[in-house]
């Protein structure tokens, strides 16, 4: 089984923090789409054909219309086998939900969808140069309920400037008191290049602190395990039964392809990555060129994944596959590096199975960077 990724980089303006690939050129819109449906035609053979899980990703998929986004999922129908394809998601904006388009998703398959709130709070939406407001993402979660949505995501962020321990505990009690099935919460990171970045480098913001950062952390954790979510990746919560089936085989180290500018896909063994320019791929995917680049991972590269996806889950590593998979020389490696922080409370190590404690979540990338093999 594999996951099929549609990368739709359009976006009407860029959020502050964002550094992924996107663009605000709503014309190409068409000529993406066909090129989109013509790599799925000459990709057919990338991995297995079956496919268990369809995500559309962006930017902000939400802008493509309802003839666009069925051209596409025709597509991918008649070109792999998507009979057992259990879960279908798409990323929207807000602002872009209405009745008419949430009863034109259903109707198109999806059975899942991922709204970016990022916050309830007006203030913290203007200093991240979010386009919607509070009582929108409000609205569009209620209009997503009455169409017939069962299964809703919603995107949170924490650390934003000027957030306080308050207002990050007000937008939680407004996210658990929309009964939504799943929640994403990411701590804000200053990527470079991105215009927080750049604010942050002028002085013009202040980082939230340390300590402040961490106990929102504890505070998300908290208050979403009283309202039943269950704590099942580093950054995501989930009702019983509503775990992301697509981003829960990321994590599982299942192969995945990526179509789209800049997508990357995953086929176990090597990675590929897409153009990151949206009209040189349009381009080069109709005059068959070669639009991505690939990578064959060694052996301690296909390790350091597993080592930093399977610990991001509540499963964690199993020890003895680790050693089976990769060696005795890569086991000795994770085991030796792995003591000191087992020692000292932040991970544990019980039948087997290693993973990260909840104190040790927080400061994941420090432990990841001592696990990895380099």
């Amino acid at each position: 089984m594999s996951g099929l990724y549609i990368h739709i980089p359009f976006c009407k303006k860029k959020c502050y923090y964002c550094d992924f690939y996107s663009t605000a050129n709503l014309k190409l819109t068409v000529p993406l789409t066909d090129a989109i449906c013509r790599e799925i035609q000459l990709r057919h053979d990338y991995t297995d054909k079956r496919i268990e899980t369809i995500y559309f990703g962006g930017g902000t998929p939400s802008l493509l219309n309802g003839d666009e986004l069925s051209r596409i999922l025709q597509t991918a129908r008649q070109t792999l086998d998507t009979s057992s394809c259990t879960e279908q998601t798409i990323e929207a904006n807000p602002d872009d939900i209405s009745m008419a388009y949430a009863e034109m998703l259903l109707e198109n398959g999806f059975n899942r969808i991922s709204v970016g709130v990022q916050s309830f709070d007006d203030e913290e939406l203007r200093n991240i140069n979010r386009r919607h407001t509070a009582r929108q993402a409000i609205e569009a979660i209620n209009i997503l309920k009455a169409a017939g949505f069962k299964n809703i995501s919603i995107d949170l962020m924490f650390g934003l400037p000027m957030q306080t321990l308050e207002s990050w505990e007000n937008n939680l009690n407004t996210a658990t008191s929309l009964s939504v099935q799943h929640i994403s919460a990411y701590s804000l990171s200053y990527e470079e290049n991105t215009v927080l970045w750049q604010k942050l480098k002028r002085k013009e913001i202040l980082p939230v602190e340390e300590d402040t950062s961490l106990r929102m952390f504890e505070t998300l954790v908290e208050t979403l395990a009283k309202d039943g979510f269950e704590h099942y990746e580093i950054s995501n919560f989930a009702r019983k039964g509503f775990h992301s089936k697509h981003n829960a085989n990321y994590w599982n180290g299942t192969p995945y392809w990526g179509i789209g500018p800049s997508a990357h896909s995953f086929d176990g063994t090597s990675r590929q990555w897409n153009i990151r320019n949206t009209a040189q791929y349009i381009k080069l995917v109709n005059e068959n060129g070669m639009h991505f680049e690939r990578e064959q991972l060694t052996i301690e590269e296909q390790y350091n994944d597993f080592v930093i996806t399977r610990l991001r889950t509540c499963e964690g590593i199993d020890t003895e596959e680790l050693r089976t998979r990769f060696g005795e020389k890569l086991y000795t490696h994770f085991t030796k590096n792995a003591f000191p922080w087992i020692k000292s409370g932040k991970m544990s190590c019980e039948n087997g199975r290693a993973q990260l404690r909840n104190n040790g979540i927080f400061i994941s990338d420090t432990i990841f960077s001592d696990l990895i093999f380099v």
